[in-house]
């Protein structure tokens, strides 16, 4: 069989792939199938400025069709594969073609959930992950500022409080509702998750905490109406569901590759069938202690998507970079460097009520874990790589005033060599 790479998802880690094995002198057939039909675009603006109405679909785009003609990348769009066959290494599509292939990439990507709760009033409901998700939640949020009806985001976490940023930005009353205890709690501190509810407080947002929707009904005209089991009602133009994804492993599932929350892969992402790599959202990648890690990142799915391109080339690049991540909301950018789950203290540099620069330190066991900093860019690029090296910071040393984590950075990279 003449060599035949098949890429399953046109997203960051599917284009990402297709980029790298180019890149790396495969001159082979090559297909990237998208069940979109879009080409590959940005999806972090979708809950801020594209939302906003403040960026183009020129400006959305990854790349335009004239750079992946360049490079020889064809992208098929609303193609939906149905069936995969590890054994006759074969993908089947919904329109019934089949593709056979050498080397296989499932990029897949993940599924927003939705509200368990819902009756006779899906149209109002909505979730936000493709173009056109944000397209509808567009029009929602006009016509919530035509009628003069609120916004409902059932979900604190990070596309749930941007969509709530963007909304307040264009003048719509909005409600949070989260049912744990505080904002964001899976991924930052409770003084973070604290100064994050009070910045959306003093934007005007109203935060519900503990809030469990029990039900969402039609109340006349434009509007819903939100119940909540304590028996809290609120009324919306537009209920937006940013209550997590489910990563997208059922046509792996149905093909016998191992799926444990999400396709496992190791840390060149490797599936558990040959010649069958995996990469992005739809991935848990099985670390060196046995434990699973999921990332739901840009950087995660680039990284991923050239390692497994490496790995279908027969090169293992194992992808071992520091995790990071970030989120823009008002004018606030947060970027997170490392992971902070399971910190057992953190130190605070700068002041969080200043409206200025500032960095939450988590550490575990004495050992510096992860940064959070809101504002300052310079400090995350050195924690980024201070993380990747075997010394790091005390929390004595980081609580000194006259501690600087840049020049730690440059001292520690040039003691390693």
């Amino acid at each position: 069989m003449e060599p035949h790479i098949v890429i399953v998802g046109a997203g960051q880690a599917g284009l990402q792939a297709g980029e790298t094995l180019r890149t790396a002198g495969y001159d082979g057939r090559l297909s990237v199938l998208g069940d979109e039909a879009h080409l590959p675009y940005h999806r972090p603006p979708l809950s801020k400025s594209w939302l906003a109405g403040e960026m183009s679909a020129q400006q959305l785009a990854m790349r335009a069709e004239a750079a992946l003609a360049r490079k020889n990348i064809v992208i098929r769009t609303s193609t939906l594969v149905v069936e995969l066959d590890t054994a006759r290494r074969m993908l089947r599509l919904a329109d019934g073609a089949q593709l056979h292939y050498t080397g296989l990439l499932l990029a897949t990507g993940a599924t927003p959930r939705r509200l368990p709760c819902v009756q006779e009033c899906e149209e109002a409901i909505h979730v936000l992950r493709t173009r056109d998700d944000a397209g509808a939640v567009s029009e929602g949020l006009k016509r919530c500022a035509a009628h003069g009806l609120p916004v409902v985001v059932v979900g604190g976490g990070f596309i749930g409080l941007e969509v709530a940023a963007t909304a307040r930005k264009l003048g719509l009353a909005v409600t949070v509702l989260e049912s744990a205890p505080r904002l964001l709690s899976r991924v930052l501190a409770p003084v973070l998750s604290d100064w994050y509810a009070a910045l959306h407080r003093a934007h005007g947002v109203e935060l519900v905490l503990d809030a469990r929707v029990a039900g969402v009904r039609p109340c006349g005209g434009h509007a819903v109406q939100v119940s909540l089991q304590g028996g809290q009602s609120y009324r919306a133009g537009l209920v937006l569901a940013g209550i997590g994804v489910r990563p997208n492993d059922a046509l792996a599932e149905a093909a016998g590759i191992a799926c444990e929350h999400g396709i496992v892969v190791d840390a060149c992402g490797r599936t558990s069938a040959p010649d069958v790599y995996a990469a992005g959202d739809c991935t848990a990648r099985r670390l060196e202690d046995g434990s699973l890690l999921r990332l739901e990142s840009v950087q995660n799915a680039i990284e991923q998507g050239r390692a497994a391109a490496a790995g279908l080339l027969g090169r293992a690049t194992p992808f071992t970079a520091v995790p990071w991540f970030w989120s823009d909301q008002y004018d606030r950018k947060l970027q997170i460097a490392g992971l902070s789950q399971g910190a057992q203290a953190w130190a605070v540099r700068g002041d969080m009520h200043s409206g200025g620069a500032f960095s939450v330190y988590h550490f575990r066991q004495g050992r510096l874990v992860a940064v959070d900093s809101i504002n300052a860019a310079k400090e995350h690029l050195a924690a980024r790589a201070v993380l990747a090296l075997p010394v790091q910071p005390t929390q004595e040393q980081v609580g000194s005033p006259g501690f600087d984590l840049p020049a730690f950075a440059r001292a520690a990279q040039s003691a390693a060599g």
